[in-house]
């Protein structure tokens, strides 16, 4: 317990500060903006370059953790978001901070892409749910403090400092992981048992499907490729940009992605982990987490304007109103990843989206009129049957892969993250377009109808045998 209390503190630490940094930058985009003389927009630029680094880099790094050993990949991308944070801090150009901002995605793609696998390395199966909760606490946590700690800094210093914090907290997280976090081996599969990792060894030689594994630098090229032009269509399509190049990008992603995708389809062990998408616990579980971020990216982009636009909150009203749905995970994220083990996924996930899209239902038929309790019972319905969801969830989704493949997991869970988070607030951007002053209260509607769908099909969860930790493993272990 000593040791695992330290290494669950070293990826808390870490996980903490990226996500903190995400939100602490989106507030100081317009003292940025104002400091470098640049305009609003060209500000957008310093969450953009962080977004597509991160993106384009998951399944890359989660993959080099399988290969190389998490626990280095885990510590070089701490070392790279420190000292780009300290470009972050020392830049005085809007290039200089793009390019830093650049590298520290990259740092953070390293952490995001195999954290969830550390806690598989750190907890007991029959106890994976609680470091699932535990982690999915520090996320909501961090989301909390984020706003409040850049309005604390900004009142006393410049926007420089925002970054300069992450760097003594991310320096304590270095300490703890070195001592604390697992020495798990490199993966290198293999067919032949008797000496796996020797390329020596003639069987190796004789037999190509022997030799070590390795990182297929086109893979990497093309997954970025790919990810990388499908959030520069999407990006475009929202913000209006001409419709001939997006066109062009949109058929150049096409056909990157169809010779990526068919380059992954005949790949042993495919940075697209197709070999996992054909677990069907583990294909379901990463559509239902998909569904589950649009619903919830729709609605967090949204609400600041349905309270500002629509009912006149004034902004610091609508940032401590817009507390109450994170505030609520961090009591209830822990609760689920201990129910998780009694109770099955799917039903809790159901559950859950169900009760999270009544949220936002009810959040949707407000009349004129509406107090601060209104909504905040109604975010806090929202923020509960998130957390409800999402613990259970990520256990399944983890859990369902073999050991060896765990990095690959751990990717797919952070990318399709992303995934729903990008074309959430792409859609958002769309309606705002369409609907005009109508956008947030139909983003609410909308973000129902992703949870809705998300909870029919957790249900249909109950009939898959559950990995062995979870409730329903145990038994079908017994029955085998």
């Amino acid at each position: 317990m000593p040791r695992r209390l330290g290494a669950i503190l070293a990826v808390s630490f870490s996980v903490g500060v990226s996500v903190l940094d995400g939100t602490i930058a989106n507030v100081a985009l317009p003292t940025i903006a104002h400091d470098l003389t640049i305009s609003e927009a060209a500000s957008i630029w310093v969450v953009n370059a962080y977004q597509i680094a991160t993106m384009v880099s998951l399944l890359a790094l989660s993959a080099l953790g399988e290969i190389a050993g998490y626990r280095k990949v885990y510590l070089a991308g701490l070392a790279l978001f420190t000292l780009a944070s300290v470009g972050c801090a020392c830049s005085h150009t809007l290039p200089m901070l793009v390019a830093a901002r650049i590298v520290q995605g990259f740092g953070a793609a390293a952490l995001c892409s195999i954290n969830t696998t550390l806690i598989r390395l750190i907890y007991p199966r029959t106890q994976l749910g609680r470091g699932m909760g535990i982690n999915a606490t520090v996320v909501a946590l961090s989301s909390v403090a984020g706003p409040t700690v850049a309005a604390a800094i900004l009142s006393v210093a410049s926007w420089e400092a925002l970054f300069a914090i992450n760097v003594p907290i991310c320096l304590i997280a270095f300490v703890l992981s070195r001592r604390y976090l697992p020495d798990n081996p490199a993966a290198a599969p293999t067919d032949n048992p008797a000496n796996p990792t020797n390329p020596d060894n003639p069987a190796n030689t004789a037999n190509p499907a022997c030799t070590p594994r390795r990182l297929d630098r086109c893979d990497v090229l093309l997954n970025a490729l790919t990810f990388g032009l499908a959030m520069a269509v999407v990006g475009g399509l929202t913000h209006g940009a001409d419709g001939r190049l997006v066109l062009s990008a949109a058929v150049v992603a096409a056909a990157v992605g169809t010779c990526y995708v068919r380059r992954q389809l005949r790949e042993r062990y495919p940075l697209l982990p197709f070999d996992l998408l054909r677990i069907p616990l583990f294909a379901v579980s990463v559509g239902i987490s998909i569904c589950s971020y649009l619903g919830q990216m729709t609605a967090m982009v949204a609400l600041p304007f349905y309270l500002q636009h629509t009912y006149g909150f004034d902004a610091v009203r609508t940032g401590l109103l817009l507390t109450a749905w994170p505030a609520v995970i961090v009591v209830v994220a822990p609760l689920a990843g201990w129910l998780v083990e009694r109770v099955h996924a799917g039903l809790l996930g159901g559950i859950g989206l169900a009760v999270m899209a009544a949220g936002a239902l009810l959040l949707a038929l407000l009349p004129a009129g509406a107090s601060e309790m209104d909504f905040v019972s109604r975010m806090a319905l929202c923020g509960a049957g998130f957390a409800l969801f999402q613990s259970p969830n990520n256990s399944v989704l983890i859990a369902s892969a073999l050991p060896e493949r765990s990095g690959a997991a751990s990717g797919m869970l952070a990318t399709a993250r992303l995934v729903g988070q990008t074309v959430g607030a792409a859609m958002m951007a769309l309606l705002f377009h369409v609907l005009d002053e109508g956008a947030p209260r139909a983003a609410m509607y909308l973000a129902a109808a992703f949870a809705l769908t998300g909870a029919a099909v957790s249900f249909s969860r109950l009939g898959l045998p559950l990995p062995e930790g979870l409730r329903g493993g145990r038994k079908r272990a017994g029955r085998e």
